[in-house]
């Protein structure tokens, strides 16, 4: 089971999100079997941000002094999930995720998903550095979007 910690900086994502905390369980829920931890407890921090933050973190972290769509803080960089594991913190920029600014509610949320669906592999040790990693995380992306897609309609 994944238990998520959601925080807000930005009261704009209300506007988008009425109930966020459901809105990312939701999410989880709808994952395949094999990203739910079944029998186990898995949890990690999901911070609501903006522009403005993301980018101090951004060049904290990584050295790149500009703002993001998401930044993930894996807890280890092997990951080994035992009866009760924590996976790090996922930081999401409202500003990158509404662009355009006329983006309607559905599409926003889709954009949501996604990016919090790449965000959740960062936590579990993928990345994109190598073409081949990146191909098999868009892969693995792409199975779990639709996965959920189907299964919160």
């Amino acid at each position: 089971m994944i238990n998520i910690n959601v925080f807000s900086e930005e009261k704009a994502w209300s506007k988008r999100l009425r109930n966020k905390d459901l809105f990312f369980q939701k999410i989880c829920n709808a994952f395949p079997k094999k990203y739910k931890f079944l029998n186990k407890k898995v949890s990690f921090t999901l911070l609501l941000s903006n522009n403005k933050n993301i980018q101090k973190l951004n060049k904290l972290f990584r050295k790149k002094n500009k703002p993001t769509d998401i930044l993930s803080f894996p807890l280890t960089k092997k990951l080994r999930v035992s009866k009760q594991t924590y996976l790090g913190d996922i930081i999401i920029s409202y500003n990158f995720i509404n662009k355009p600014k006329s983006l309607n509610t559905k599409l926003f949320k889709e954009k949501v998903i996604k990016i919090f669906i790449h965000g959740f592999l960062h936590l579990l040790g993928f990345d994109h550095k190598k073409n081949k990693d990146y191909i098999k995380m868009l892969k693995e992306e792409g199975q779990i979007y639709k996965s959920v897609i189907s299964k919160t309609k």
